[in-house]
């Protein structure tokens, strides 16, 4: 059985502000430029996500969010799915991230599952991964589940790029050596 999780007044607001999308213009050949819509609109259907885990083989396609309230089951599959793949520790994922990754799917007009590189981080995975590599951040947003770093078949991962650009929901990097593209619920930047 789904239960339902309705959030609180605050997040019910943030939660219509990201889940509404008005298309404003072209944000490169095939892509529209979505924005941040009006937060007193509806948000209409239900908002499906699909993954795969490119480090544990993992496939998720599923509904996490029916009448603007995330589905509480849902949820929990998609955190299990995300979780730190090197220490199996599992924590809440942002619904703000998870809203981005469904309008950007739109963007992208694809079912495709988004692959996932890298969700959750715990801090430990993260200091060892920045010890490591000048490009990880010791302050990571992995570590508090508001950031992930994709790809989708089938889409030129500099179309995924612009598209999540377009979107001015939150940081953004672009990872073309490594073929990913990092999203975040942080304040809108690029890198």
């Amino acid at each position: 059985m789904t239960h339902r999780h309705a959030p609180s007044s605050t997040g019910r607001r943030r939660l219509l502000a990201v889940g509404s999308l008005a298309v404003t213009g072209a944000a490169a050949p095939g892509l529209a430029r979505a924005t941040l819509g009006d937060a007193g609109r509806s948000i209409a259907g239900p908002a499906a996500l699909a993954f795969y885990n490119t480090h544990t083989g993992e496939r998720l396609s599923l509904v996490y969010r029916e009448r603007g309230e995330y589905l509480t089951d849902a949820i929990a599959e998609i955190d299990r799915l995300l979780r730190d793949h090197r220490t199996g520790e599992v924590a809440p994922i942002d619904p703000r991230l998870l809203d981005q990754l469904h309008q950007l799917g739109a963007l992208l007009d694809t079912k495709q599952p988004f692959h996932v590189i890298s969700g959750y981080r715990s801090p430990a995975t993260n200091a060892k991964l920045a010890a490591a590599s000048g490009g990880v951040a010791k302050r990571s947003l992995h570590m508090l589940g508001q950031a992930i770093d994709i790809r989708m078949p089938g889409r030129p991962l500099q179309h995924l790029h612009r598209a999540a650009l377009s979107m001015q929901a939150g940081g953004v990097g672009y990872y073309a050596r490594s073929d990913f593209v990092h999203i975040d619920t942080g304040r809108v930047r690029s890198w």
